[in-house]
């Protein structure tokens, strides 16, 4: 009786060890997994990283042409004509007016009559 019950006694240590070894067993796999998970994502982030500091950089060189138009149509802008300069030029323009000009001899002509 005493051997079936130290039997059983070290038939449960045997299972509970086997348990435990089989648990462990699914624990260093999972670790496995989340590891190999985690290398992946850190692969997956680090190339759009790359991209994005790409990206970023075609950004700014655009931003820097964009600025340098800018600059440069702002000079050439205040080579310009202003709307007021245009204006009194076209009143002027009106006020002379070639065409109309009246000789001295079509005055004497007016004159006389």
């Amino acid at each position: 009786m005493e051997e079936e019950s130290y039997d059983q006694g070290v038939d449960e240590v045997y299972l509970k060890i086997r348990d435990l070894e089989f648990k462990q067993r699914i624990l260093k796999e999972r670790l496995s997994m989340i590891g190999d998970n985690l290398i992946d994502f850190k692969e997956i982030v680090l190339s759009q990283n790359v991209e994005n500091k790409k990206n970023i950089e075609k950004l700014n060189q655009s931003m820097l042409r964009m600025i340098s138009f800018m600059e440069s149509a702002s000079v050439e802008f205040s080579k310009f004509a202003r709307r007021e300069d245009v204006e009194i030029l076209a009143k002027q323009a009106k006020m002379f007016q070639p065409m109309n000009l009246v000789t001295i001899s079509d005055l004497e002509k007016l004159k006389k009559r």
